[in-house]
């Protein structure tokens, strides 16, 4: 099987079968982050529980407004994160967040970083990133390159 036949099975199976998908009443910490590039959002609940005199997150769920990946991403790092401190938790960068899933394709790197957003956003507010800050850049700009400006076509009447 080939690997972007592996990874769209394994899309597949998370989204048959979302862990922790859904509001979270009495959680201990709320984050949610949006990316005005694609539209997507993603809220995360989180509920902790003290387990040798160390708080640890208990359980974690999300909702989201995006795509498969999104979903898929967030339903196995609600999973990773489970019996972590929120330090420990604060340390996964997307990449590991997303790591069950093997690697994601380039145009869905965008879905693990929403997840890390939320994440953060729950566990340490103040280092998430604004909502207004793009999580990833978009396909035109990774077409232009980071230092290129808009094109614009002008159109003239012939004379």
């Amino acid at each position: 099987m080939s690997e972007p036949e592996e990874f769209s099975q394994k899309i597949e199976e998370a989204l048959r079968n979302p862990r922790n998908l859904g509001e979270m009443e009495g959680a201990d910490a709320v984050g949610t982050i949006g990316s005005v590039d694609c539209g997507d959002m993603l809220r995360m609940w989180v509920k902790f529980r003290e387990e040798g005199g160390k708080r640890v997150i208990d359980r974690a769920t999300f909702q989201t407004f995006g795509c498969e990946t999104a979903i898929a991403v967030a339903s196995v790092a609600t999973e990773l994160i489970a019996g972590k401190t929120p330090e420990e938790a604060l340390k996964m960068d997307s990449r590991e967040l997303s790591a069950p899933l093997g690697p994601l394709p380039p145009v869905k790197i965008h879905c693990a970083q929403l997840v890390e957003g939320a994440l953060r956003s729950a566990l340490a507010p103040d280092s998430a990133p604004a909502k207004s800050e793009p999580l990833a850049p978009t396909l035109l700009e990774s077409f232009q390159g980071s230092d290129a400006k808009p094109k614009q076509i002008r159109l003239e009447p012939q004379k």
